[in-house]
């Protein structure tokens, strides 16, 4: 048996040695890694197969000799013998057995002392029962052969997987950081060069618009724009064409149908549900609506649906869960417009993808509106959006647009998930703070709300470090 160690830095690298050395079918012993060197300990197939069954003629094969020592003579107590082979120094070791009284044995040397002899006698008895042949190895057969094999080839893809995995990962780490430094010493020479350029990127982070939205549209600034004024001008006219509105509403008063609105707690689902439930009684009469609440946690969340409900002369109907729901819709077909005011679930809550399959569920073609919060961050709005997405969105309405100090955040989420804004919401009163969303209106408030703070958000050196970002998602931006 060969049993041959391979070195190398990689396990790649070690099992390319096995394999040249040993072929193919070589089997791989242990496989370990010390100081960053990996050690493979393997043998050959046929060293391997010959551990399986000793050959016929191997000393393996053979039965383990024994010894009579029955014909030796006592020795008295006291005497020392000389051993053998000083007593017999020129004799042939077949004599010197014969004269001693042993068996011979082809070309075997005895060589014993007195009282080791002895001991063996006393310990031998007048007759000793003949001594039984030793039991053979335990052999191994081709099955557990495969199997090690199959072991040993499963722990070095393993190991070789993960090295890998190990590799790829600095790999994109060294990308991100050398697109970063790139990304940053280009932004540092736009600067100085272009810097109507820095004056447009102040104007949209400023707005609120994020750093990867800015640095798309400004990469793509045809070249003749010059002029601080009339990049922004172009800026502006792109994030309008790119922002998705309802052009008038009677697609969606007039054609009717069964809307849920839907979002977090407290971004004004029931305000909006009102408002909307108000210009659908104005326009058919209350005959022609129904309301229908799902909020059932909230102290007085339902009582005040209701109380607008009877402002209105609309009947409002409470259900519990998809059964009740699908009751209530079935019973109310005949109505032109339904409205579904939803219960407040988080965007990080398990409620949220539950309640979307509730209102999927429902034998009937139901719209969601996700509300849309105006002061809530880029961040928390992307979560949302992706939280109530489900198969799909028919639209969203911004709310608190009184409130916010920037808007350029939500607008930014709108153009980014490709939203279709159908309205926004300025107040708390029932239904004159509802108003058709206007592209251009909102784009040039945007800009206008965070004008005083243009030149003092941002240091020029921080510029750089804002434009490295990535701007994943960006590519379907619609430039003109």
């Amino acid at each position: 048996m060969n049993v041959k160690k391979f070195t190398a830095s990689t396990s790649r690298e070690a099992l390319r040695k096995v394999r040249e050395s040993l072929g193919p079918d070589a089997v791989i012993l242990s496989n370990r890694q010390s100081d960053g060197v990996v050690e493979i300990l393997a043998l050959a197939n046929d060293d391997a197969a010959s551990l399986a069954m000793p050959a016929p003629h191997s000393p393996m094969a053979e039965p383990a000799p024994s010894l009579d020592l029955g014909a030796i003579p006592a020795v008295p107590a006291g005497r020392v013998e000389p051993r053998f082979e000083d007593e017999l120094p020129h004799m042939s070791p077949p004599v010197a057995a014969k004269q001693a009284g042993l068996p011979q044995q082809p070309q075997r040397r005895v060589v014993a002392s007195h009282s080791s002899l002895a001991t063996k006698v006393a310990a031998a008895a007048p007759a000793p029962a003949p001594a039984a042949p030793a039991k053979a190895a335990p052999s191994i057969d081709a099955n557990q052969i495969a199997a090690m094999v199959s072991a040993a080839v499963a722990s070095a893809k393993e190991s070789a997987a993960a090295e890998m995995s190990g590799m790829m990962n600095e790999i994109r780490a060294m990308r991100g950081m050398m697109e970063t430094q790139l990304a940053e010493l280009s932004w540092g020479a736009t600067q100085a060069r272009e810097p109507h350029k820095t004056a447009v990127l102040r104007s949209m982070l400023a707005a609120g618009f994020s750093a990867s939205l800015a640095r798309y549209l400004i990469e793509k600034l045809p070249a003749n724009q010059r002029d601080a004024a009339d990049s922004l001008r172009w800026m502006k006219t792109v994030l309008t064409r790119n922002l998705q509105t309802m052009a008038n509403e009677d697609a969606l008063i007039d054609q009717g149908g069964v809307f849920a609105l839907v979002g977090p707690t407290g971004v004004g689902k029931t305000t909006s549900t009102a408002k909307l439930a108000a210009r659908c009684v104005m326009r058919h009469g209350p005959d022609k609506l129904a309301l229908i609440t799902t909020d059932a946690y909230r102290i007085g969340a339902h009582e005040q649906l209701r109380i607008y409900g009877k402002i209105l002369g609309v009947m409002v109907h409470s259900v519990k869960d998809e059964a009740d729901l699908r009751i209530a819709l079935k019973e109310l077909k005949n109505k032109h417009t339904v409205l579904i005011d939803t219960v407040g679930v988080s965007q990080r809550d398990q409620m949220v993808t539950e309640q979307v399959s509730m209102l999927q569920g429902a034998d009937a073609n139901v719209k969601r509106l996700l509300c849309l919060n105006a002061t809530a961050t880029q961040e928390t709005l992307s979560e949302v959006v992706r939280a109530y997405q489900g198969s799909g969105l028919a639209g969203c309405i911004m709310t608190k647009l009184d409130e916010a100090a920037a808007i350029g955040n939500v607008l930014d989420v709108v153009i980014r998930h490709k939203l279709n804004l159908f309205y926004v919401s300025n107040g708390q009163r029932v239904p004159e703070d509802l108003h058709l969303a206007d592209p251009a209106y909102l784009i040039d408030r945007a800009f206008k709300l965070k004008r005083e703070i243009v030149n003092t958000q941002y240091q020029d050196a921080e510029l750089p470090l804002l434009m490295s970002n990535d701007n994943h998602g960006l590519r379907e931006v619609h430039l003109g």
